[in-house]
């Protein structure tokens, strides 16, 4: 494939995103850093193999300061200079970095079971034994008994009460003042998860459980990797240990019980043959799905509702979507095929990804496109970077939701050009959950409110783990006058 070069352009609302920026010193730094090029490892001789190039970067830092600030801009400028397939040293650990469709697609099609899981490195202390961080014939058993709590059924139990905590928690923001978004969904989302998931009240809880998740997704990367005091990595140990407990003294009654709520399907889960979860298994994976659940969700919400503020005609169009069933009460099957905010939320994941990369590892000598990996070498496929291609998208730095229409389908240009749920095996269990719920949070919001953003106001988004905005997302709602149900945003910056 030719790698062509980003057409120039005036600066759109997504530079951030694809424009490496130097307006902060720091920025200005890493950027005139020089490259240590090196080769990541000397193929076999005979192989006709090419070893794979890249920038070892600081030392022990390698580019993870760039990649930390820059996010996709700097993996979309890698991409451009050496190609779908380079490599750094982040932490002093070699990381081999996969972009462009056809190199994603060799290492999430696995064909010849040469990537295993690549997340114990970074998330393995805090998400321990999480169905992300399991493998082959293990990840096939936990997963298929984990599916058990995402059936058809259990999704439209979950839906009923989703959609009534959604409509009284939105219905209840403030208007006609700064309302920092990311955090009150952020809230929101956890105590869907704490209802849905585990059909417990949190109350007095809440923040020590929010700030245990948070301080887990950070700790996976922490500079320092030891329990020093102050660090992120002890926080994230220390977050762990606040949730483990507290799924512990919860994990009795729910064997007891029969409630409808994800805890109790997977005590409850088995196979054919009788086998079942174990404690530990039942409380690694509520620990890992919640926090996969809620932080989604959170950043796709987020951005949803600022590209919504940006973009009025296509608030204008979902609001009539939502408006047009009336007063009936919100459908789960009718909200599967509600075609606008469809399009909206699939155009913000490509902008936007929830989850910026998936990490795999080698566990054999391999190639792809032709590039020697060596074994246990770290792979982290940059899916985010084919979303922002403009080999496969049309103008691709625009907000433009048409592009997942029926006529146009820029989604289909290559099958791994728009992963933002993974592929293969490990595809996300739970990617039908989360977009019914972020659905359910925006024809809310849409009922309820209408709001607007300056057209010079960027979310300054950070990259550590998860993107989140470093403002919060402020906005301000008006309050829709013929609505007595539901709101909408609109940022004062």
């Amino acid at each position: 494939m030719v790698i062509s070069e980003y057409p120039a352009r005036a600066i759109s609302e997504n530079s951030q995103l694809v424009r490496i920026p130097r307006r902060q010193l720091l920025d200005r730094v890493l950027a005139r850093t020089p490259r240590r090029e090196a080769e990541l490892a000397t193929p076999p001789p005979g192989s006709g193999l090419k070893p794979v190039l890249g920038d070892r970067g600081l030392p022990f830092v390698g580019n993870l300061l760039k990649a930390m600030r820059w996010g996709p801009a700097q993996a979309l400028a890698e991409y451009r200079r050496v190609g779908p397939v380079t490599w750094s040293r982040p932490l002093g650990q070699p990381n081999v970095y996969v972009s462009g469709p056809e190199a994603t697609q060799v290492v999430l099609s696995n064909k010849d079971k040469a990537f295993g899981q690549g997340w114990d490195y970074y998330i393995g202390a805090f998400f321990d034994r999480g169905l992300l961080l399991l493998e082959f014939d293990e990840h096939m058993f936990h997963r298929r008994l984990m599916q058990q709590a995402f059936t058809r059924p259990r999704l439209e139990g979950y839906f009923a009460e989703l959609t009534g905590l959604v409509d009284k928690s939105v219905a209840a923001w403030p208007t006609e003042h700064r309302l920092l978004v990311y955090p009150t969904i952020k809230t929101m989302t956890l105590e869907i998860a704490a209802d849905i998931f585990m059909d417990a009240e949190v109350g007095i809880e809440r923040d020590s459980l929010n700030k245990a998740f948070i301080a887990c997704t950070h700790g996976g990367m922490a500079f320092v990797r030891y329990p020093i005091p102050g660090g992120h990595w002890r926080a994230g140990l220390r977050g762990r240990k606040v949730l483990e407990d507290y799924f512990f003294r919860m994990l009795p009654a729910k064997r007891a019980s029969q409630d409808n709520d994800m805890f109790s399907a997977l005590c409850h889960a088995r196979d054919e043959d009788g086998e079942q979860f174990s404690d530990r298994d039942v409380i690694n994976h509520m620990i890992f799905l919640i926090m996969a659940a809620h932080d989604t969700s959170t950043t796709t919400a987020t951005a949803a509702a600022y590209f919504l503020g940006k973009h009025p005609e296509w608030q204008k169009k979902a609001r009539a979507e939502s408006l047009a069933r009336g007063d009936a009460p919100l459908d789960m099957a009718a909200l599967e095929t509600a075609t606008v905010l469809d399009e909206v939320i699939k155009e913000t994941v490509r902008l936007v990804s929830p989850v910026p990369g998936f990490a795999r590892r080698t566990v054999k000598d391999t190639e792809i496109l032709g590039h020697y990996i060596p074994a246990g070498v770290t792979v982290s496929v940059l899916h985010w970077v084919n979303q922002l291609l403009p080999e496969y998208w049309t103008d691709p730095e625009r907000f433009d939701p048409d592009r997942f229409s029926a006529e146009r389908h820029e989604d289909k240009s290559h099958r791994y050009a728009w992963v933002p749920f993974g592929g293969g095996v490990h595809k996300c269990i739970g990617m039908h959950f989360g977009t019914l719920e972020v659905k359910v949070i925006l024809d809310a919001m849409l009922r309820h409110y209408e709001w607007s953003l300056p057209q010079d106001y960027e979310i300054p988004w950070a990259f550590s783990s998860m993107p989140f905005p470093v403002d919060d997302a402020p906005m301000v709602l008006r309050r829709r006058p013929r609505s007595s149900r539901l709101r909408v945003i609109h940022p004062v910056i």
